[in-house]
């Protein structure tokens, strides 16, 4: 399962996803909106992407991955739109046979995922103002 999303991130369908007899660990990672990044506080995180492109990166994530850990299911979710501190940005959940694998693949996955999708985010702060944080590089 790869998507994007304007819906809230459900944690449980995400290990539901990937969840098989075969695989004795599932690694999952939630990325949240913090309220302050260094000494600026954060109202509010907005997620834009280029969606088409955006999905074809994630799958070539995803592939990559696959090609260097026993990964048997692998679900990739990353929301859009305006999110509060504390609500879930970003989810990974990667089932392996071992636990081994299956953290670094997760770590895999997420660390690619921020340095290469095109989905990009604004920070808006208390005052009203905004700015894009790290062009080019999510949550």
């Amino acid at each position: 399962m790869i998507r994007l999303t304007h819906e809230p991130i459900d944690a449980g369908k995400l290990i539901e996803a990937v969840n098989r007899p075969d695989c004795g660990a599932i690694v999952t990672f939630l990325g949240t909106v913090r309220d302050v990044t260094g000494d600026q506080h954060t109202a509010a995180l907005e997620y834009e992407a280029y969606p088409e492109l955006a999905e074809t990166v994630l799958n070539k994530i995803k592939s990559a991955a696959m090609r260097k850990w026993p990964i048997q299911a692998i679900a990739i979710i990353h929301r859009l739109g305006l999110l509060q501190p504390a609500e879930s940005s970003v989810g990974v959940a990667v089932a392996c046979p071992h636990r081994a694998d299956a953290f670094e693949a997760c770590k895999f996955v997420i660390d690619h995922l921020k340095a290469e999708a095109p989905i990009w985010k604004r920070e808006h702060s208390p005052d009203g103002s905004a700015r894009w944080v790290h062009p080019g590089v999510t949550s």
